[in-house]
């Protein structure tokens, strides 16, 4: 497989006038720009000045492979070289125009995307991210089914936006719920720290399908538009469903007419080994969000793939929502690119090849060896690696919401190693492009495997 990381430009060096121009950058970026998610004083941000393949090059002329995918979105790599002349061609003849219009990339795009979704997901709305895509799915739901609640999941993330971050289940909604939106939350099948007390994997699937549709019955289902779930949550821990959950969870969606908006904002495009993750288990959602891979980030993207029923609703019906930017040429004819370029190069089972044969027996073999390593789970190349500073107690190296100066070592020792991680509380995810060349990705987990020494040093017995 012909991948960018073959070509010279990933051992090219960084000259000076580059580094030059990346401390003037900085020192810009310090004076003028407001960082999200950060307190602006303390945050100290990496500069990056180049990046190819699954490489980038820091404001030091550092070389580090890329193990975070940036946000877990370069699913086919930096600067892949049929995606930057497709955004250059596009320039050149139609940079933008408006949505109500017809252009050849976005119709094209949604023609690739509905090829590839389940069943009659035939409709494609486009948005400009993942939060968006999140906001406009549950408009559909509410209009579609004239109710209002929506479920959500503990332990999830749905974005940034107002309605996306009061749905999502994870410590950055505190601070912005105001408990306004219609949102209930719900437990998650979770099986290493199982809410439900569970045993087996088949304990919490029964006990995590009673509790929802408990909830369900609770709330009342005629009051409950969608439940919204990542088929892998991501930021959250990338824990895939036990088997026969995410099932479960599709029958009783129909049985209560509940709409299922299958969030697949990280996990869609390849990163779980398919085109979309909600194929390892033959379940076909309602509704699936979708940003990050479809264009591996190069020009921001999402939308919703709509099904036919929903369709239907707004044939006849004003669909009261828009974007400028929907279905943006630039965005869409990198996306167009993307996939085709996923496809000929054969991106999706080589992730998948890459998880049954690299990542997953690697890293079981190191939690044989590190006692910090309290669970590891992916597929794919989307893996998690779950620090603990004691097995028995589960007790977490960095806290629920937070970070620990144990955690902070290991990442620093990461990058002392040459790798580029993704870290979220007590895990360290392991979530390179699809076309990373075996010998790389083998660098970073032997990376990995020295750094996880580090944790090791604050397990107690």
């Amino acid at each position: 497989m012909t991948t960018i990381a073959d070509t010279p430009q990933t051992e090219t060096p960084v000259d000076p006038e580059r580094l030059a121009v990346g401390r003037r950058a900085y020192e810009f970026d310090r004076a003028h720009v407001f960082h999200s998610w950060q307190a602006q004083g303390p945050f100290t941000p990496m500069t990056i000045v180049d990046a190819a393949g699954p490489y980038i090059w820091d404001g030091e002329g550092r070389k580090l492979l890329d193990m975070s995918s940036q946000l877990v979105n370069t699913n086919i790599g930096h600067q892949h070289p049929a995606v930057v002349a497709a955004i250059q061609e596009q320039a050149g003849k139609l940079c933008t125009i408006a949505p109500q219009h017809v252009n050849d990339a976005r119709s094209e795009a949604a023609r690739l995307i509905a090829e590839r979704t389940p069943g009659d997901l035939d409709h494609v709305f486009f948005t400009n991210g993942g939060a968006d895509a999140n906001e406009h799915a549950i408009r559909m739901a509410r209009l579609h089914t004239g109710r209002t609640k929506v479920l959500s999941a503990y332990r999830s993330y749905h974005g940034g936006t107002q309605l996306a971050v009061n749905v999502t289940g994870d410590p950055r909604r505190f601070a912005n719920d105001y408990s306004a939106e219609g949102i209930v939350h719900f437990m998650p099948a979770y099986q290493y720290r199982s809410y439900f007390n569970s045993t087996t994997e088949a304990e919490e699937t029964q006990r995590a399908l009673q509790h929802l549709e408990d909830m369900i019955t609770l709330e009342g289902p005629g009051n409950i538009a969608a439940l919204i779930m990542e088929t892998v949550p991501g930021t959250a821990g990338i824990y895939a469903p036990p088997a026969g959950y995410l099932e479960g969870v599709r029958e009783l969606t129909a049985k209560y007419g509940i709409v299922f908006i299958a969030d697949e904002v990280m996990a869609g495009f390849g990163r779980t080994g398919r085109w979309f993750a909600v194929d390892r288990w033959n379940v076909t959602p309602d509704l699936i969000t979708f940003a990050k891979g479809v264009n591996s980030g190069y020009v921001p993207l999402g939308g919703v793939a709509i099904s036919g029923e929903i369709f239907e609703t707004f044939r006849d019906r004003v669909y009261p929502g828009g974007l400028t930017y929907s279905g943006h040429p630039l965005a869409t004819a990198a996306a167009v690119a993307t996939i085709n370029a996923m496809e000929t190069e054969g991106m999706v089972d080589n992730a998948e090849r890459l998880g049954a044969e690299i990542f997953g027996p690697a890293l079981r073999e190191m939690a044989q060896r590190h006692p910090s390593i309290g669970d590891v789970r992916g597929m794919g190349c989307f893996w998690a690696v779950e620090l603990v500073k004691n097995r028995e107690t589960k007790e977490p190296l960095a806290a629920y919401g937070g970070s620990s100066p144990e955690m902070n070592e290991v990442i620093a020792a990461l990058k002392g190693e040459g790798v580029l991680p993704f870290a979220n509380f007590n895990r360290i995810h392991v979530v390179p492009p699809l076309n990373t060349p075996d010998e790389d990705v083998r660098f970073g987990l032997a990376a990995l495997d020295r750094a996880l020494d580090v944790a090791d040093r604050y397990v107690t017995e």
